[in-house]
């Protein structure tokens, strides 16, 4: 393409090769908001998005039969992608969790992510514990889902269509059973007794 430069106003004008810069647009540029749309929950299900960290207490051993407090530590996240050449800013805020406890009984999903008993409250029944009826190990895996936002090039944020649903790393409950056993002595009396430190195994 060869281009020519002439005074504007001028009838008849004398053209002139122009060898300086030149621009190339498009009179009607594509407007990628749609596309972005149409493409943002996929882009969304597959950031890093951190599902969060699931404790049990007491851990890592617990009792059967007995409450035992898990909850989840889940936190707000941001991320920068790049959509179509375009800027996306994006924030995942997490909205539900679901408890597998790895003993086929599973519950949510629901809004709470529980929270920390102080020690001498542990065995208390919360909204997220559970009490295992058997003893062994045990997965306990956490699902949480993400309600997410948004924006292009700096723009207002935008609700992203659906949810996000990652799982953390499961956390390993083991359940112990306990005995009770009632004796006539102490140790101070029989040193031998069962229990006693130095008695032997019987």
């Amino acid at each position: 393409m060869v281009w020519y430069r002439a005074p504007a106003g001028i009838t008849n004008p004398t053209w002139a090769y122009h060898s300086g810069p030149t621009c190339f647009f498009d009179a009607k540029p594509e407007d990628l908001l749609p596309r972005i749309a149409a493409d943002i929950q996929r882009q969304f299900q597959n950031l890093p998005v951190n599902a969060g960290k699931v404790t049990a207490q007491p851990s890592p051993n617990t009792l059967r039969g007995a409450e035992t407090n898990i909850y989840a530590e889940a936190v707000e996240q941001q991320f920068e992608i790049t959509m179509f050449g375009q800027k996306v800013h994006v924030v995942a805020t997490p909205v539900q969790y679901t408890w597998n406890y790895g003993d086929g009984t599973v519950f949510g999903p629901q809004p709470s992510m529980g929270g920390p008993l102080p020690q001498d409250r542990w065995g208390e029944k919360t909204r997220t514990s559970h009490a295992y009826a058997s003893t062994g190990d045990f997965q306990v895996v956490m699902t949480t889902t993400f309600q997410g936002t948004y924006s292009v090039n700096s723009g207002p944020p935008l609700p992203i269509p659906g949810q996000g649903q990652f799982s953390a790393p499961p956390q390993t409950v083991s359940v112990w059973r306990s005995l009770t056993r009632n004796y006539a002595d102490d140790c101070n009396t029989n040193p031998q007794g069962q229990g006693c430190p130095g008695a032997g195994t019987r």
